[in-house]
């Protein structure tokens, strides 16, 4: 069977919007983005870390999903990283109430024993430094390595996340990142400077207006599926990107068309995060919806 590995967070998340409020339910890019991946038949490992004070029904939650989560460190005398936000009316904006990084700061990444040899690796939000460590743990590079970063590590850890970016396949950002990595003001040119730098494809997400594949010679635009009622936007952009890794993972094809088709797929996956507040909505997917979401965007697309 085909494996993913993810890289990210495992997060307490406190989040508002005008439909309701949460408070420290399980969040971070790593549960999203595993049980995004576990929506095709992959085998996937979470690679994270924790505080003692991480409960074992949120660890028991993904092991439920037969996610391994060998290479989830706990740190017995640690807090786990905690983050608070708030949305605004359009859900479109936020605020960021509070965020404690806590155990997360000493995070050592280490490979799951059981996939030293996977089919794509998923690097997280995390450090430039941290992506690093993981990357130069493997004897023989996984088929395919996607990176999701942010404007964050562009301001303050530019030198090592240019060295991560030489070394992935794929690279997702938003389109104010494109604008402010390559130092062009124009989107094109910024595509085709990004490119330059390593990743064999681009993909720049706009949220609710869907996202664009780019690569040397080709570009293809998806739509997003417009859902009824935006309640969460909380890890949607996770869950993208663990339903593009293992769309790809599972065809074991990583040439533009399949990426393209990879593109469709995430896009369908992650506007069911979007309908409930954290990961709820992720965890029992008919396989129906997702194939009427995926022929809705194909029908709208041409």
């Amino acid at each position: 069977m085909s494996k993913i590995i993810v890289v990210g967070t495992l997060a307490f998340d406190t989040i508002e919007t005008p439909f309701g409020k949460v408070e420290r339910v399980i969040g971070g890019s790593a549960p999203f983005a595993g049980l995004a991946a576990k929506t095709k038949n992959v085998d996937c490992a979470i690679v994270s870390i924790i505080g003692n004070d991480f409960p074992e029904s949120y660890l028991q939650l993904l092991i439920s999903k037969e996610i391994d989560i060998s290479e989830v460190q706990i740190e017995k005398n640690g807090k786990s990283f905690f983050w608070s936000g708030k949305y605004h009316d359009n859900m479109n904006k936020r605020d960021t109430l509070e965020t404690q990084v806590n155990v997360l700061a000493d995070f050592d990444p280490k490979i799951p024993e059981n996939f030293k040899n996977p089919d794509v690796l998923v690097l997280g939000n995390l450090d430039p430094k941290v992506q690093l460590s993981i990357v130069s743990q493997f004897k023989n590079k996984p088929d395919f390595i996607m990176l999701d970063t942010m404007n964050f590590w562009m301001d303050h850890n530019l030198d090592n996340l240019m060295k991560i970016i030489s070394k992935v396949d794929l690279i997702c950002i938003n389109d104010e990142e494109v604008i402010q990595l390559s130092g062009c003001i124009n989107y094109d040119l910024g595509i085709k400077k990004i490119l330059k730098m390593g990743p064999k494809y681009i993909v720049m997400k706009k949220g609710e207006f869907g996202a664009t594949l780019y690569s040397d010679e080709s570009e293809f635009f998806c739509p997003s599926f417009k859902v009824k009622k935006v309640v969460d936007p909380t890890g949607a952009g996770d869950s993208f990107a663990g339903a593009f890794a293992s769309h790809l993972a599972h065809s074991k094809n990583y040439s533009f068309s399949s990426i393209s088709n990879a593109l469709i797929y995430a896009n369908a996956i992650a506007s069911f995060c979007v309908e409930k507040f954290g990961v709820e909505n992720m965890l029992e997917i008919p396989k129906e919806e997702i194939n009427a979401r995926i022929n809705f965007i194909k029908k709208h697309n041409n």
